[in-house]
């Protein structure tokens, strides 16, 4: 069972940055990495993934403004998420995908002036 614990939530003012950080405990190996949220009364969506190669894909919401990296030595995906805006408010879930798909608990991020 991959444990996956998330970091790096709370509340910004609108055009404020913030970075996510989730860190997977696992004896198997990790594949694809990624963020989904999900906003209240929306179904989750993609937000972004990385290969273990460094290949990655952005929801078209978030892309230019959300970086998506990770330390494959630490099993650890990083999200820097810049020019926040009132609508990526949201819990953020971390998911890593080994022979199955595993979830993050989600961190709060509340964009708000």
């Amino acid at each position: 069972q991959v444990q996956l614990v998330e970091s790096g939530g709370g509340l910004v003012q609108p055009g404020g940055s913030l970075r996510l950080s989730c860190a997977a405990s696992s004896i198997r190996s990790i594949y694809t990495m990624g963020w989904y949220r999900q906003a209240p009364g929306k179904q989750r969506e993609l937000v972004a993934t990385i290969t273990p190669g460094g290949i990655t894909n952005y929801g078209d919401s978030v892309k230019g403004r959300f970086t998506i990296s990770r330390d494959n030595g630490k099993n650890t995906v990083y999200l820097q998420m810049n020019s926040l805006k009132p609508e990526d408010t949201a819990v953020y879930f971390c998911n890593a995908v080994t022979s199955v798909s595993n979830w993050g608990q989600g961190t709060q991020v509340t964009v708000s002036s």
